[in-house]
């Protein structure tokens, strides 16, 4: 792997860093509308991600099937879905808003849950980087470097909230600064390593790239509608999130045009 390569695994994790590094400088309980607003745009990035550098390149890459190219796309996606929801059945966690544990009942702190639920939907997107970085190492002639680089920075911008969300509420409920930093950060770090495991299995996934590009979408599509749509529609009435969802999704699609 080389260090092009090494390095547009890590620009994702670089993005939650950032945004874990907002407890340094925002003081107080992040508002709820604040809240909204980052959830919002993190769902939009996220949805054209999926759209345009994981489901049209599956679809593109099945045109040999003629008048079943849809299956490849439609079949990765479903199981994409499974496995999240297996996931989110198997792995204790809870979600911002609320006190409920989901998964197996443990005893563990509830900022722990916190950060396992942000780390359990870090997994797709960690995949997805390395499935597209692993389709351009191959040579796949629909995957560029720069398509590959495109959706790295665009998960990276859709983490930078992320990271946010984690370390924030994590300090306004006691923590220090210090430590609601790290968990933050070491909520982003099974990305890299998701991306990494992915590109080094590439030699025996690529036959099956159409797949698991759309099962990568399918998994991270689980995400948005599962954990950030409620989150952004959780409290008092606002349209906050569905206008920042809107700046997300259009970032995203102008930095897959541009770069891919």
């Amino acid at each position: 792997m080389d260090s092009t390569v090494l390095a547009g695994i890590m620009i994702p994790f670089l993005g939650t860093m950032l945004g874990s590094a907002c407890v340094y400088f925002m003081k107080g309980e992040m508002k709820e509308s604040t809240q909204k607003m980052l959830a919002g745009f993190a769902s939009g990035v996220m949805v054209a991600a999926s759209v345009w550098s994981l489901l049209i390149p599956s679809l593109d890459q099945s045109q040999h099937m003629g008048t079943f190219a849809f299956v490849p796309a439609s079949v990765g996606f479903l199981f994409g879905i499974l496995f999240l929801l297996a996931l989110d059945h198997l792995i204790p966690h809870i979600h911002a808003g609320t006190d409920e544990i989901e998964g197996p009942h443990v005893s563990l702190k509830k900022t722990t849950l916190m950060v396992l639920a942000v780390t359990l939907h870090n997994i797709p997107e960690g995949m997805a980087v390395g499935i597209v970085y692993a389709g351009y190492i191959n040579g796949n002639h629909t995957i560029s470097f720069a398509a590959a680089l495109a959706l790295a920075i665009g998960i990276a911008i859709q983490n930078f909230p992320e990271g946010a969300i984690v370390s924030m509420p994590l300090c306004a409920q006691g923590h220090n600064r210090h430590k609601a930093f790290m968990q933050g950060t070491l909520s982003g770090l099974v990305e890299p390593v998701a991306s990494f495991i992915t590109i080094m299995a590439s030699a025996l996934i690529m036959p099956f790239l159409p797949y698991l590009l759309s099962f990568a979408a399918g998994a991270m599509l689980y995400v948005v509608v599962e954990e950030l749509i409620p989150e952004m529609s959780h409290g008092s009435h606002s349209n906050k999130g569905t206008v920042f969802f809107a700046i997300g999704f259009v970032i995203m699609m102008i930095l897959d045009t541009v770069l891919g």
